[in-house]
């Protein structure tokens, strides 16, 4: 598989309610002990085709199940998330409050309850302060604005630093629409599924089956093959909605090529923005694995050097250590050409022709300070195929954000 860049795709500013027929909101419910945002509601009036991608720990909270059993679907209309509590191992009591929040919500939209989607993140363990959301459901579904897309994005953070949103107008041969999405992650950040929440909202008008397809596919690309320390959580999970809002027909071949290079795009500046933002980071790092004799390869050995802590211990302290960038590659399983393995970082050659290659290592160093370090690998096969991994330099403050994450 090969990742080109798509000249009908233009990034424009927003989030989840970039895209036409959205509306989102965000407050302070009390569920976070810290005087900040921690509810969120998105929003749309006209029913939506909806798929979703879910955790692979066979831990997971009640919301999973929840939307689990009623995607993908074609009669969604909300997106509930709380932050601060991830109602996680709570047993039968977490069910039912996951299906009494979406029953209250519904009434007060003038909808079903299963026409909302429920996600939870925070702390494992614990009882959602049910009364607490209870109290400030009205105020959240009053408050709802297209112009409140950022109060959503900020009311689904726990560690993060920073919102995360991203949104792209494409062109098809019918006219234009729009892609754009929110997430949280910082923490926890693991391949299958990558730690983290994201919501993303699209005014195109396209088959249920091909969206939930699509979004499979763009989520291995992407969530799949980003990492931050290797622990996979109970609530992860991409959701997608689309209205038709915009009365853009996706059908042909073409244009769900364009459809899914574009949400492709979407879920990998998210995953970037997830990388950079991870707890303690100094830098985001990604990896790029081209010419293997696969996708499958690729991906093999970019996610390798991804996980691999001590790459990203050297690349916290400034180390062009490249023999840990090929050592990951080595022991990936990944197909490689051993006359023909070149390995760059900052783009820089350090290994090829099945040895180091001579550098600048003062003007490396000073490379290794930037923000986004760049690390790529070509296997060697002439192929063209391309697997992107994220992530981010593992660093003293990672320990000491999780050392009290639950004080």
């Amino acid at each position: 598989m090969t990742i080109n860049k798509n000249n009908s795709t233009i990034p424009v500013k927003g989030g989840v309610c970039a895209a036409s027929g959205y509306a989102a909101s965000g407050l302070r419910a009390g569920i976070k002990k810290l005087d900040a945002l921690d509810l969120g509601l998105v929003h749309s009036r006209t029913p939506c085709k909806a798929a979703g991608v879910f955790t692979q720990n066979a831990v997971r909270a009640a919301c999973i199940d929840w939307n689990k059993k009623l995607l993908p679907a074609e009669d969604i209309h909300a997106i509930c998330c709380n932050s601060g509590n991830a109602n996680a191992c709570t047993g039968k009591r977490g069910e039912r409050d996951i299906i009494d929040i979406a029953s209250a919500l519904a009434s007060l939209l003038g909808i079903k309850k299963r026409a909302v989607l429920s996600a939870s993140t925070g702390v494992i363990g614990e009882f959602l302060p049910v009364d607490k959301i209870h109290a400030a459901l009205p105020a959240l579904a009053s408050s709802l604005s297209p112009k409140q897309g950022r109060q959503f994005a900020t009311a689904i953070m726990t560690t993060d630093t920073v919102q995360k949103e991203c949104a792209v107008r494409v062109s098809f041969s019918r006219g234009d629409a729009t892609i754009g999405g929110c997430a949280k992650g910082a923490g926890m950040i693991h391949p299958n599924m990558a730690t983290m929440l994201c919501f993303i909202t699209t005014d195109i008008d396209i088959d249920v089956k091909t969206l939930d397809r699509i979004l499979k596919k763009s989520a291995d690309m992407t969530f799949n093959n980003l990492s931050v320390d290797g622990d996979t959580s109970t609530n992860d999970m991409v959701l997608v909605l689309a209205n038709g809002c915009s009365s853009v027909c996706v059908q042909s071949k073409q244009d769900l090529a364009l459809f899914e290079q574009a949400l492709f795009e979407v879920c990998n500046t998210l995953c970037a923005k997830i990388a950079r933002d991870g707890e303690g980071a100094t830098k985001r790092i990604e990896i790029t694995a081209k010419n293997g004799k696969t996708y499958a390869g690729c991906r093999k050995a970019a996610k390798s050097v991804a996980n691999s802590n001590l790459v990203k211990t050297a690349i916290f302290g400034n180390d062009p250590n490249w023999g840990r960038i090929l050592c990951a590659v080595g022991y990936s399983g990944a197909q490689f050409s051993p006359k023909n393995l070149t390995v760059s970082l900052c783009g820089i050659p350090v290994f090829q022709n099945q040895r180091p290659a001579g550098f600048d290592k003062n003007k490396m160093i000073q490379a290794l300070k930037k923000e986004v370090v760049p690390v790529e690998i070509d296997l060697g096969y002439g192929t063209g195929i391309t697997a992107i991994s994220q992530t981010c330099d593992l660093t003293y403050d990672y320990i000491k954000v999780n050392a009290d994450y639950h004080t």
